[in-house]
């Protein structure tokens, strides 16, 4: 993610980035106060997320692979995007997917966000693959930092 940043940065792009794993984002549960049009009536840091997504152009999510799926703390966050989810369209999006497999070992996760995103009406602009990473920080070894890049200065 530093790096899509630093590239966009670069290219004159305001960036800012939102940690879900470091935020209070409750799991969904499933009692449809909302009625699918908001407001849910859990009070957490969704709502911060939510106003950052609607008022930003592009969209970068990064996970890494646990069992072969996204991380939980993206998977609570995408969940609670069910009320008012009819506004979370028009937005072009990346995905950074890491993890100890090769890059068919992560394409699930891939198809998983790109059903979501492109469903919310969004256009998928591309997935960087940081494949066999395990530890933290060994992504920072791998060609997936310069498509991130690369990426982020292109948008």
């Amino acid at each position: 993610m530093d790096e899509f940043k630093r590239g966009a940065e670069e290219s004159g792009h305001k960036v800012e980035v939102l940690d879900v794993c470091h935020m209070n984002i409750n799991p969904c549960i499933g009692c449809i106060q909302c009625g699918y049009e908001g407001p849910c009536v859990q009070k957490d840091d969704t709502v911060i997320v939510k106003d950052k997504l609607l008022s930003s152009d592009v969209l970068v999510f990064a996970t890494p692979t646990y069992f072969s799926t996204m991380n939980g703390m993206l998977k609570n966050l995408i969940d609670r995007f069910l009320p008012k989810w009819q506004d979370l369209g028009k937005h072009d999006v990346y995905f950074i997917i890491t993890g100890h497999d090769g890059k068919r070992g992560l394409e699930l996760v891939e198809k998983e966000l790109i059903t979501v995103f492109e469903n919310l009406g969004n256009t998928v602009m591309g997935t960087i693959w940081g494949e066999g990473v395990w530890q933290k920080g060994e992504v920072m070894n791998t060609k997936a930092m310069l498509e991130a890049y690369k990426a982020g200065k292109n948008i």
